[in-house]
């Protein structure tokens, strides 16, 4: 199966939109708050959100969008909530999978799936498999995901894979058993919310990736937000340990 590199072997042209999308949805539990509703309202909101930016993804062109839908850390929240989130999940891939698969769209859920029920991990798979060959935008799901996790069984299937590299192994051994190997490592990461770390997401992947916090909650996170944030990271310069001098040089196969 075909993996990608890491990112910071090219560099990406000033002002392009960003091919890899991951985002932390946060605030919705505030957002219903504030509306004096329970905290599952604002949950049920996020879903409609999470469409809308599913739609400004391919209007943009952007290739890979990934959503942080649960930690491994999220257990701890509440029993009923916890419960009511397990419930949404399973309704929204039922409801969903459909449109994702018309619109061409790839579904892939990255994380540690043993703690879900028979039935959500069958829908899970029945709806990778129904949009497996699509060839538009590569929706990643992370669920009962965590960095730490992701890493630490990726050098377990490496070392099975390889024990006689023991003590030789390089990022190239391990990339391929990272959960995220099919995709390029984020151009851009949001979090919404207002809060400013991320979580223990991603940890691998996000190591050169430009971060972009707002205090708009996942709610609210319209069209203009996400603008705001598309424009925040085209004008950003990625140098990867470059200086700027060296972008701006040519390289010697250009095209005079």
């Amino acid at each position: 199966m075909a993996f990608f590199t890491s990112a910071t072997q090219t560099i990406p042209l000033a002002g392009e939109i960003p091919k890899h999308i991951a985002v932390i949805m946060d605030g919705n539990g505030r957002w219903a708050r504030k509306r004096f509703l329970p905290r599952i309202a604002g949950h049920k909101r996020g879903v409609e959100t999470v469409r809308d930016l599913v739609k400004s993804c391919i209007n943009l062109k952007v290739e890979y969008l990934t959503l942080f839908a649960f930690s491994s850390e999220n257990w701890r929240r509440p029993t009923e909530e916890v419960s009511f989130l397990m419930g949404l999940f399973m309704q929204a891939l039922k409801r969903e999978v459909a449109k994702l698969h018309q619109n061409n769209i790839k579904l892939v859920m990255i994380g540690d799936r043993s703690r879900f029920d028979a039935e959500l991990i069958a829908q899970i798979e029945v709806s990778e498999l129904l949009t497996a060959k699509n060839t538009g935008l590569v929706l990643s799901i992370a669920a009962n995901y965590g960095g730490r996790w992701d890493v630490l069984q990726a050098v377990n299937k490496m070392q099975l894979a390889a024990p006689q590299l023991v003590g030789f192994y390089s990022e190239d051994h391990l990339t391929p058993y990272l959960s995220m190997s099919y995709a390029p490592e984020p151009d851009l990461f949001i979090r919404t919310g207002g809060e400013k770390r991320i979580s223990n997401f991603l940890l691998w992947q996000l190591a050169y990736t430009e971060l972009y916090f707002t205090d708009t909650l996942w709610p609210d996170f319209n069209q203009e937000a996400f603008n705001s944030a598309i424009s925040s990271y085209q004008k950003r310069e990625r140098r990867f340990g470059r200086t700027s001098e060296q972008l701006s040089v040519p390289p010697i196969d250009a095209e005079i």
